[in-house]
């Protein structure tokens, strides 16, 4: 008998900390401006919405290697019941990041696609080794700001291990 520390994805509880607002990252991401990812792009924040870092790793038996990206935004848009969070780094052609589906008191993470062309949406099947999630409230209306923290270890199509962690701001629309 095999035993593994990975689990299959669920809805999961998050905590709520009202003193994430306060945080050394969060008030940081108010004195920088918004990334812009490519030249036609409109920027909808002055200030930065994210400050996550993704290491990416892959062994394919021979070659082993590691990727880091930092380029990430964060978006919220509350619909019906559920607050969907997207943190990613599209670029106007495709995009890599995640997906946080709130409800009811839980979360539940959907790893994007990096192949998504432009007016797709489309998601990896993930193995999740471990996922935290932090937000200032469980509480959410249109045009309130959303804190958060996300530390989330999945592997992607059995070969790529995903460490994705950091802070994001936003309003929600």
């Amino acid at each position: 008998m095999a035993l593994s520390c990975q689990k299959e994805q669920g809805f999961e509880n998050f905590n709520v900390d009202i003193n994430l607002p306060d945080n050394d990252t969060i008030l940081l991401l108010s004195k920088y401006p918004e990334l812009k990812l490519y030249n036609s792009e409109i920027i909808e924040s002055k200030t930065r919405t994210a400050h996550i870092v993704q290491a990416a790793s892959y062994s394919d038996g021979f070659r082993k290697g590691i990727f880091l990206f930092d380029d990430y935004k964060c978006k919220a848009i509350y619909q019906r019941d559920t607050l969907n969070i997207k943190l990613n780094n599209y670029n106007g052609y495709f995009g890599n990041g995640v997906l946080i589906k709130v409800f009811n008191n839980q979360f539940y993470i959907k790893d994007i696609d990096p192949g998504t062309l432009k007016g797709e949406e489309k998601f990896k099947k993930a193995r999740v080794f471990s996922q935290k999630l932090i937000l200032n409230s469980n509480k959410f209306n249109k045009n309130d700001s959303i804190y958060g923290f996300l530390d989330y270890k999945c592997n992607i199509d059995s070969s790529i291990d995903k460490h994705f962690k950091g802070y994001f701001k936003t309003i929600i629309q």
